[in-house]
């Protein structure tokens, strides 16, 4: 079964999944560190995306980085910390080193903090 990258973002101040956030997919360039966008998309009600970012032969060895897009989510559902945001866009950075395996990247959030690790 070829592999997928997924995505998933939990608002933890609220207590739910976070609809409506903006989500920014990169190919990192290993020699150079530029940026390919892959993909722009949102999460859904259940704080995913519709699909995988990338399955099949479009998921490859290499470096890949999502850029949440926070304060304007926070902002939208009334929890703006500030008129200058402490976390915007939240860059996460990873590698994939089996194209053939999951790679599910969950976001846990709040206007001050984040966590991340590589989910089942």
């Amino acid at each position: 079964m070829p592999g997928r990258l997924t995505t998933h973002v939990l608002d933890t101040v609220h207590g739910r999944p976070a609809a409506g956030v903006a989500i920014e997919l990169f190919r990192i360039d290993p020699e150079t560190d530029e940026r390919e966008r892959l993909a722009s998309i949102r999460t859904n009600g259940e704080g995913r995306t519709d699909g995988p970012l990338l399955s099949g032969d479009a998921l490859q060895t290499g470096v890949y980085e999502l850029v949440f897009s926070l304060g304007d989510y926070f902002a939208a559902v009334g929890r703006a910390n500030a008129a200058i945001p402490f976390l915007d866009k939240v860059p996460v950075r990873f590698g994939v080193a089996d194209p053939d395996a999951n790679y599910h990247i969950p976001l846990l959030a709040s206007p001050w903090a984040y966590s991340t690790y590589r989910g089942s």
